[in-house]
């Protein structure tokens, strides 16, 4: 049973996405957490991919927590609100505060947790943009939750598709300068998922089957082997 689709409209969202993610990757692969998430949890992944979001969605399935998600382009499709999602339009700061009270009460009265993508914007590879104010008013204001830095890398070169790659960090202590701090374990994780998907192959765990290479599909070698 889902944690995080609400009703016939969350598991239609739902199937959209897992969908999305099966047909463009070969695969998406994670390692789990070392440390068991303790929630609420704030996750603070890079945002250098449009799929992004998506990615996050099997994580936080996988690990059974409900998670909130702060989308910009919220009102082109508003049924993501079955998801998680809430608007956090770029030009309307009042929408924006609203939706930060109403997570700061979501996650003390209900647990929730949240995907903040705190660079605030989608960008090219490899830097990791500066972190706004809103990882700091949430931390602040849910002294309870947690704090997890996410990397998540993708591949494009020895497949027909790409693979994705998720590695979560371990938690980010509280205290002054958080959102730099936060930043530095974004970028460390995503350095460590960098060298183990060049050499620990056998640490990473199949998250999402996708659409395998066309040889692969129709390799017909096993056709000639036959008597």
């Amino acid at each position: 049973m889902s944690v995080q689709e609400e009703g016939v409209a969350g598991r239609l969202v739902g199937g959209m996405i897992r969908r999305s993610v099966r047909r463009t990757f070969r695969g998406v692969y994670w390692i789990p957490p070392r440390v068991p998430i303790t929630t609420p949890v704030i996750l603070v992944p890079n945002h250098h991919g449009w799929h992004d979001g998506y990615l996050m969605f099997h994580v936080i399935q996988a690990l059974r927590v409900r998670c909130l998600d702060w989308i910009a382009e919220f009102d082109a499709f508003p049924l993501f609100a079955k998801v998680g999602g809430m608007p956090f339009p770029p030009n309307d700061v009042a929408r924006r505060a609203g939706t930060i009270r109403r997570t700061i009460r979501l996650m003390r009265d209900e647990g929730r947790s949240l995907i903040l993508f705190a660079e605030g914007v989608l960008h090219y590879p490899p830097q990791v943009l500066s972190f706004g104010r809103s990882l700091e008013v949430v931390a602040k204001s849910v002294e309870s939750c947690s704090i997890r830095p996410v990397g998540i890398k993708y591949e494009m070169s020895l497949h027909e598709r790409p693979e994705a790659f998720i590695l979560i960090g371990d938690e980010v202590a509280r205290g002054s300068d958080l959102a730099r701090r936060c930043r530095d374990a974004v970028q460390v994780t995503l350095a460590e998922a960098a060298y183990r998907i060049r050499q620990d192959e056998t640490a990473w765990t199949e998250l999402v089957r996708g659409k395998r290479d066309i040889n692969e599909r129709w390799d017909m070698r096993g056709l000639r082997e036959r008597p």
